[in-house]
């Protein structure tokens, strides 16, 4: 079971390739002219403009107009400064609810990465006193945190910047040995390399070749077309969207989820290693993390995509398959314990369209834990964010956190998955692999950039005070342990043990959480209302007997 999904892969070194130098000297340059438009209105802060506001029969199965209140310019406000509840302004002169707001907004900037003397993106950790290794690149998914941050200060220049060069680097030709991959790959990172001799700089991406496992992450594309509808739902301002080189980039992304092959489910099949969990954990085939990110990143390109001729035929493609998905992941991933129960019940070898037992589940193979720990209900927060759950499953997703508030939070929010793997299994899963033993780093570790998502979650279903509460527990370690990536142990009482200290997204995901507690419109950037038709009607096959 995995509570929450982020990701962070954080793969080996990147190789420097000086052959790219002058491609970002023209195109870089015109695409930032393009979409360097003044703006004629502003959006009142405590309401996020609503820039879904397009016919519904043009955007999602079923989206419901709404009201938008547009005001003009007030006078004397800053053209970047539409800010968003928080206090937290870029100067110094401002008071902070919490002194710790005020460090963590000290060490985000100081992560800041940039090129050509633009912000565009921040490192993974700034953790100076162990070998850099990767950490000192910008990652897709690590940035999400910071971007959100960023925006909801009013900064929204290194969020557009980081989406033009990523999007850019995706036009690379990506080869891993003699394979090419697919035109529409995001890369997991990329790093500003300087060269001393022609005083330039260019940027380098990693696209899978120097991971661990040389894996390609599945989940950057997802992250990308996500903060582009979080910027463009912010800012009020579709015309980055809008941009034929961000629609051909969507539309490629989506060419690589919604090819058609031999699979026989809506669901992403995937290879162990490729979101957050970049290591050998058995998270492969069809994992809730890429499911969850997968069905978001649908319903933003729902949103974002152009209704021109090619823009429309996506669209047909995404209305079909977020029906199917969605009837899918509700009726075959939801565990409760009523389904606990009937699979436990299961008979096994059934052969035909009349069978209960689909998948061939071994009621054998349910390990013990789950009978035990598993209460009347129990999820995933990208889900409850994207409308995957439907509202009665979000409050149970509530329900287990609170009822699991040990095993789940423990002293530091939040578990990246659970119970952790041991013994055996950890041998066969993992491959005895010495960074992932138990209750460690994605083996069961605490992960406290998660918080960002949990507090999302628990404003969208009406329980701030689970937030607060996780929050106040960050609140008493995190800067005092200088900022770690992840802990250890059951509870999450220990430093981990090869965790980076001044971790940006734990950094950014502390931030992120206070900000959308204190101002909880914020977030409308990264929640999406359920569609009413892709509710499923949940029937039992005629040969099932109780």
């Amino acid at each position: 079971m995995c509570p929450l999904d982020i990701d962070v892969s954080h793969n080996g070194d990147v190789k420097t390739l000086e052959s790219a130098g002058t491609i970002f000297e023209t195109e870089d340059s015109d695409i930032l002219r393009i979409v360097e438009r003044p703006r004629v209105i502003n959006v009142e802060r405590y309401r996020s403009f609503n820039f879904e506001e397009r016919p519904s029969s043009e955007l999602s199965i079923t989206s419901p107009r709404h009201s938008i209140k547009i005001i003009e310019h007030l006078e004397g406000l800053s053209p970047h400064g539409r800010r968003s509840g928080f206090n937290t302004p870029r100067s110094h002169t401002y008071f902070e609810t919490h002194a710790m707001v005020a460090e963590a907004w000290e060490n985000l900037r100081r992560s800041i990465v940039y090129y050509r003397r633009q912000p565009v993106g921040t490192i993974a950790a700034l953790d100076h006193s162990v070998e850099e290794l990767n950490y000192d690149q910008v990652f897709v998914r690590d940035f999400v945190p910071s971007a959100l941050a960023f925006l909801m200060n009013g900064e929204e220049e290194i969020v557009k910047n980081f989406l033009l060069k990523t999007l850019h680097l995706q036009s690379w030709e990506k080869m891993i040995d003699q394979f090419k991959l697919g035109e529409g790959v995001m890369p997991a990172s990329f790093k500003v390399i300087h060269n001393p001799v022609r005083n330039s700089e260019i940027l380098i991406p990693d696209f899978g070749e120097s991971a661990i496992g040389r894996v390609a992450p599945v989940d950057s594309g997802f992250w990308w077309i996500i903060l582009l509808r979080a910027y463009t739902k912010h800012t009020g301002d579709s015309s980055l969207a809008e941009m034929p080189g961000c629609q051909r980039g969507m539309r490629l992304i989506l060419s690589l989820c919604l090819s058609e092959g031999f699979d026989t489910f809506p669901t992403l099949l995937c290879a162990d290693g490729c979101c957050m969990i970049d290591r050998r954990m058995g998270v492969y085939g069809y994992p809730i993390e890429i499911q969850a990110l997968f069905f978001m990143a649908l319903r933003c390109a729902l949103l974002l995509l152009k209704q021109d001729q090619e823009g429309k035929e996506f669209v047909e493609r995404i209305v079909k398959r977020l029906h199917a998905l969605s009837y899918h992941m509700r009726s075959y991933f939801w565990l409760d314990l009523k389904q606990l129960n009937d699979i436990y019940r299961y008979k096994t070898e059934e052969y035909s369209h009349t069978a209960v037992n689909k998948f061939n589940v071994m009621p054998d193979s349910l390990p013990d834990w789950v009978f035990d720990f598993m209460p009347t209900r129990g999820g995933n927060c990208v889900a409850i964010l994207s409308s995957l759950a439907t509202p009665e499953q979000a409050a149970a997703i509530m329900d287990l956190i609170e009822s699991h508030w040990e095993e789940l939070v423990g002293e530091m929010p939040l578990k990246i998955c659970y119970p952790a793997l041991e013994s055996h299994e950890w041998r066969i899963v993992t491959g005895c692999d010495p960074k992932n033993t138990r209750w460690s780093y994605h083996n069961g570790g605490s992960w406290p950039v998660l918080i960002w998502l949990l507090t999302a979650a628990c404003i969208k279903t009406g329980r701030p005070q689970i937030a607060k509460r996780a929050i106040e527990l960050a609140e008493s370690r995190l800067s005092k342990d200088h900022w770690p990536e992840y802990y250890d142990g059951k509870l999450g009482r220990y430093i981990g043990k090869q965790a980076r200290k001044f971790q940006t997204w734990s950094i950014a995901g502390y931030l992120v959480a206070k900000m959308m507690l204190e101002d909880p419109s914020h977030l409308g950037m990264i929640s999406l209302e359920e569609d009413k038709q892709m509710k499923p009607l949940m029937k039992r096959s005629t040969s099932w007997t109780c």
